[in-house]
């Protein structure tokens, strides 16, 4: 008998059915992964799981004994815990702090010491390396996640449901990260492993359930299977990896082409006003694919940002086609300069999610035809326009008049796509241009990229993804501290070269 039991599992938004008489059966003590594209409904059941979402039909049982979840505190009492993509922590406050917070209500006194004690052998158990003292904002966000795991266990926690886990993991630590996961499965608790990282289901996976349009279409032994075949149930079709672009990017850039972006002892601050980017260097050119790498939090989103428009600089020169475009303000940027930028946070920056799809997709171009005619907004050919680029960029979605926010994450990352590639840049910047898409779409997402490229668009292309930056990458930027610790050609670019440099190794920058 299944530990845990999901029986028959219905849930729909409006008339959209998100899942569908979805069963699965999870043993103890093993790491199962779900898998499945944006939009087959792995969040929403994740989320019924968790007791944020209630569900229409059937239910959920753990030895046979049904859960009436109704809110996170009823998961947590039942033994589940959830570890978010973005993590629920308060950076002001310490490791020991945030891992008790909510556990001592009503307490006149709090014993720290035994609390410290207790978290840093239970960190030491699982291999996570925890100082209890140590503030949040201090930590880089592989130990930020090790908290987040701690916290869940500190709360009793039987069954830990990890969403996309390794996305903000530099390469090295992500044999550390799946080692404390198979300590967690050892010492017989339960793992749900969201993730779009078909390598890594074949590497720490016990289970493998697939899902496609809100349904279970396969289910399998992870032994028994293989990353081809996990994909082709994925996508209804079979998944080419190889990128049907790749003569673009084995041919490399011609030595001739022209400088489009130059950036020259470039120097601006995060927003606690500490130094993000100490002078930073580099050129891309035309038709020119130059990959930003770094462990999250190094300074890539302020670079990137910085080109864009979004944050102020305190010295140096961003020139785009022999013009300093420093003193430019965003519209400027995106008008005149032909910057296009996807921003690394798609709900906060990137769209404005109570707005309907059509409108989104028109977001930088809603004051000139045809959009809008003469100060009046067309309507109609606003809904067009956005049909026509749902249909191009295969946004999957009821209608383009649906609002953004009940889009997933993946098709919401689509329509920022869409609108910004449409614009026909002379230098698209891109932060995590894949984050959150499954194999389907990630492959329409590089080939699009390399397509750009071909057309002499000057690409930055910034990613904590490793295997993503490789896989387009004429040369690679690696950043650590703020600063660039090394540029490397493709063909020089090992995963081991890339990671002590993310690291700060033989870079001229302490460690």
């Amino acid at each position: 008998m299944p530990y845990i039991t999901i029986d028959r599992v219905t849930k729909s938004f409006g008339t959209f059915k998100a899942l569908d008489l979805v069963s699965i059966g999870i043993q103890k003590g093993a790491i199962h992964a779900i898998l499945g594209e944006n939009g087959a409904g792995k969040s929403t059941l994740m989320n019924i799981l968790y007791g944020l979402y209630q569900p229409d039909e059937g239910e959920i049982r753990i030895n046979d004994t049904p859960l009436n979840l109704n809110s996170p505190r009823d998961a947590i009492a039942s033994g589940i815990g959830m570890i978010h993509q973005h993590f629920m922590l308060v950076e002001s406050l310490t490791v020991m702090e945030n891992v008790i917070m909510g556990l001592v209500r009503g307490a006149r006194t709090i014993d720290i010491a035994f609390h410290e004690k207790r978290i840093r052998e239970m960190s030491a158990s699982f291999g996570f390396d925890l100082d209890p003292t140590a503030p949040i904002w201090t930590l880089p966000m592989g130990l930020r996640q090790r908290v987040e795991i701690i916290k869940a266990l500190y709360r009793n926690a039987e069954v830990l449901i990890l969403d996309e886990p390794t996305s903000v993991l530099a390469p090295g630590e992500i044999n550390s990260f799946i080692a404390g996961i198979r300590k967690l499965r050892d010492a017989g608790h339960t793992i749900l492993f969201i993730t779009h990282k078909l390598e890594e289901v074949m590497q720490v996976a016990d289970f493998v359930t697939v899902m496609r349009h809100g349904k279970v279409v396969h289910e399998a032994e992870a032994a028994s299977t293989n990353t081809r075949e996990l994909a082709r149930w994925m996508v209804g079709r079979d998944v080419v990896f190889e990128l049907k672009n790749r003569e673009l990017l084995q041919k490399g850039v011609s030595g001739e082409a022209a400088d489009v972006l130059t950036v020259e002892g470039l120097v601006a601050v995060n927003y606690r006003g500490i130094r993000a980017l100490d002078d930073v260097s580099f050129t891309v050119r035309a038709g020119e694919i130059l990959g930003i790498s770094g462990v999250d939090g190094n300074g890539q989103k302020e670079l990137a940002e910085a080109i864009a428009g979004l944050r102020p600089i305190l010295a140096g020169r961003i020139v785009v086609d022999n013009r300093d475009v420093a003193s430019l303000d965003v519209k400027a940027r995106i008008s005149d300069a032909r910057i296009a930028f996807v921003p690394e946070d798609r709900q906060s920056q990137g769209l404005v999610l109570d707005y309907p799809v059509a409108f989104n997709m028109v977001l930088r171009s809603y004051d000139r035809p045809p959009a809008s005619r003469r100060g009046v907004l067309d309507f109609a050919a606003i809904r067009k326009l956005g049909s026509d680029l749902a249909r191009k960029y295969d946004v999957r979605l009821r209608s383009v008049d649906q609002l953004a926010r009940f889009l997933s994450g993946g098709n919401q990352q689509k329509i920022i796509l869409a609108r910004e590639i449409e614009a026909k840049p002379r230098l698209l910047v891109v932060m995590q241009a894949c984050k959150g898409l499954d194999v389907g779409a990630i492959e329409f997402v590089q080939n699009t990229i390399l397509e750009l490229k071909a057309k002499g668009v000057a690409v930055l292309y910034v990613s904590t993804e490793l295997e993503h930056v490789l896989d387009v990458s004429d040369r690679i930027a690696i950043m650590f501290r703020g600063r660039i610790t090394g540029l490397l050609n493709r063909d020089e670019a090992t995963t081991q070269r890339i990671g002590e440099l993310m690291a700060g190794i033989d870079s001229g920058v302490a460690a």
